[in-house]
């Protein structure tokens, strides 16, 4: 049973780093492969879609759009960047520390689809090389990620995983996740990965200028056109079909006037025989109906305009979200501690309490448009996260990830523990640059499991490397869906993520198996 499940698992990873289909449905697959094979129960399953973590991970989708459609992030990074010029090193030292404390609360893509096209725009305008900008903004979103419960998903993931092996095995010195745990390596990690940014980029970044464009290129029919950047999601309905068969303007009402990918920019005569694929950026002229249709499109990772528009959200709702995102926080963190617990019987006031408290609040309010909530929510990463319950119970159920974990202990010495630290923060960082980071720790949480049993030591720093290494995907674009939309707005060809992620990979590996024992013991 557990050489079955090891061969199905191979399949699984072969379909993901293939991008055969998008990961939920690859996932979902192998579940109900176990199923057929009765590794998995009906229940088992499904145990995963009415897990907190992922739930809590939808409801956070809808938070970010709340906070996204406030306008609070355009005007703090208007305040962050000069109005005169000024180094590139002196822009990253203002910007990354407060893309690093936002990200530690919000989802990372919205901050990124917002700060990008600013960054851009203002780096255009003061003649300076946006590509020294947008790898350090994305990368600042990940780092601050790293130092809180709901940084990530898949810190959520991996909490909710931890949560139901400790109701299995109460004995097992398993438990979930407080709300800041995470900082006390993450906040050292943050703190290096910027110095590490500031002290090199200037070296290891590449530097690529392009002219800016006006705002209004033409009129037509009355209406104003403009340059219009998008980002291809995976649920665009042309992806892997060719540009010549799928007649842009008829469908958007746009002109596609060029495509950018891993650093080549084609224009219109270009591309007969190229094809769309995820992650691509088109360059449109477009009008403002475009904006209004396809804006909030799931077709699209972002969708950006040249105009510098201000938000359209009035003062008050701007600080009642700001009050509703303080209060989730401050909720979740004191929530936690032994005085709050039983005060109402029957209650639990964690993070999963705030956060449904908040989205209903915001819907109500109008903060995001309610009737459209399903829009906001990325569905793939949700049936990722349910499915990868189902893979990590499977590998259990088989004995599988039992073997693998005693394999690995037969062939470590007597500083087994910090060396098998080693191996599964290396592999989960592996998978996490190859495939989906939900995908990397469900694959990794069972056999960390069980690698902590043979040893006879406590889990808590195996699950707490998972949850480090899964978010530590500098080395490539596809990683990370941060990183993908950066290249294409950056231009970036595939060789500039290696050059300056992977020190960076390592300088996060060898800071959490030195720092993470030190906090969790083993």
């Amino acid at each position: 049973m557990a050489l079955f499940v090891t061969i199905v698992l191979i399949l699984l990873l072969i379909a993901l780093i293939k991008e055969a289909l998008r990961p939920g449905i690859v996932l979902f697959s192998g579940a109900v492969i176990f199923l057929c094979a009765g590794i998995l129960s009906p229940r088992e399953v499904i145990d995963g879609f009415s897990n907190k973590g992922m739930i809590t991970v939808a409801l956070l989708f809808l938070v970010s759009e709340g906070v996204r459609r406030s306008g609070l992030l355009e005007k703090l990074l208007g305040t962050l960047l000069p109005k005169v010029g000024c180094s590139v090193r002196r822009v990253q030292l203002r910007m990354m520390p407060i893309v690093s404390f936002i990200s530690a609360f919000l989802n990372n893509t919205p901050v990124v689809v917002i700060f990008a096209p600013m960054i851009k725009r203002w780096a255009e305008s003061k003649k300076v090389s946006a590509t020294k900008l947008l790898i350090p903004l994305s990368f600042a979103t990940i780092l601050g990620g790293m130092c809180t419960l709901i940084g990530t998903s898949t810190n959520l993931v991996v909490h909710g995983m931890a949560l139901d092996a400790a109701q299995a095995n109460p004995d097992s010195g398993l438990r979930g996740l407080s709300m800041f745990e995470l900082g006390q390596v993450g906040l050292i990690i943050a703190v290096v990965g910027t110095a590490y940014i500031l002290l090199f980029s200037k070296f290891l970044l590449p530097e690529r200028r392009e002219e800016r464009h006006e705002t209004s290129e033409e009129e037509a029919g009355g209406s104003k056109l403009f340059r219009v950047e998008v980002v291809l999601g995976a649920r665009f309905p042309a992806i892997n079909r060719r540009v010549r068969d799928f007649d842009f303007k008829e469908k958007y009402g746009a002109t596609l006037l060029e495509l950018r990918r891993g650093g080549q920019t084609f224009l219109m005569h270009d591309m007969r025989k190229v094809y769309f694929r995820d992650g691509d950026t088109l360059v449109l002229l477009a009008d403002d109906a475009f904006m209004k249709n396809w804006g909030d499109s799931s077709f699209f990772l972002m969708v950006a305009d040249t105009r510098q528009k201000e938000p359209v959200m009035g003062r008050r709702k701007q600080w009642f979200t700001i009050i509703l995102l303080a209060l989730m926080i401050f909720g979740a963190a004191v929530g936690e501690l032994p005085q709050m617990q039983g005060i109402v019987p029957g209650m639990k006031f964690d993070m999963f309490f705030f956060v449904c408290v908040v989205t209903v609040i915001m819907a109500w309010a109008g903060i995001f448009p309610a009737r459209k909530y399903t829009k906001f929510i990325s569905w793939d990463i949700l049936v990722t996260i349910a499915s990868a319950f189902a893979i990590s119970k499977a590998m259990q159920n088989s004995g599988m990830a039992d073997a693998v974990a005693a394999w690995a202990v037969g062939l470590s010495n007597e500083h087994g523990a910090y060396v098998l630290l080693a191996v599964v923060f290396f592999i989960t960082s592996l998978f996490t640059e190859l495939m989906t980071n939900n995908a990397a720790a469900a694959l990794a949480f069972p056999i960390s499991l069980s690698i902590a049993e043979h040893l006879h030591v406590s889990p808590m720093p195996f699950i707490v490397s998972i949850c480090i290494a899964a978010s530590a995907s500098f080395c490539t674009p596809i990683g990370y869906q941060t990183n993908l939309i950066v290249q294409g707005v950056g231009n970036y060809r595939f060789s500039d993520f290696i050059k300056i992620g992977l020190p960076l990979n390592l300088i996060v590996m060898t800071l959490s198996v030195w720092l993470i024992p030190m906090f969790w013991p083993f």
